[in-house]
């Protein structure tokens, strides 16, 4: 093999994974076994349990808890709480609590 047939098959190679990382960063949500359905730069996610977590919109979505009809959760860094119905801004996203149980939140998000 010669020198350039090398470097044209590295280069290649090198192509391929600047492409798959573009294309993966373009998936605008993720989940870890929690429901999250994204449209444009707004998701629904359903969060079940403590410590329930999801990738959305490039950001971690965490439920720490849900006391008394009060979901906590975290995001880019901030802790905030939510009840049915209320807004909140939590780091980059914006979320809209819109079901509260006993052990699971149902939100909008988006950026913003």
């Amino acid at each position: 093999m010669t020198s350039t047939t090398r470097f044209r098959k590295v280069r290649l190679a090198g192509g391929l994974v600047v492409a798959g990382v573009t294309l993966s960063s373009l998936g605008a949500c993720s989940l870890s076994s929690h429901d999250v359905s994204c449209s444009g730069t707004s998701c629904s996610v359903t969060l079940s349990g403590d410590g329930a977590k999801a990738e959305v919109l490039g950001n971690k979505l965490t439920l720490s808890g849900i006391k008394d009809g009060t979901a906590t959760l975290g995001a880019g860094g901030a802790s905030v709480s939510c009840t049915e119905g209320q807004s909140v801004a939590a780091g980059p996203l914006h979320l809209t609590c819109s079901t509260i149980t006993s052990d699971a939140v149902t939100l909008t998000a988006s950026l913003g």
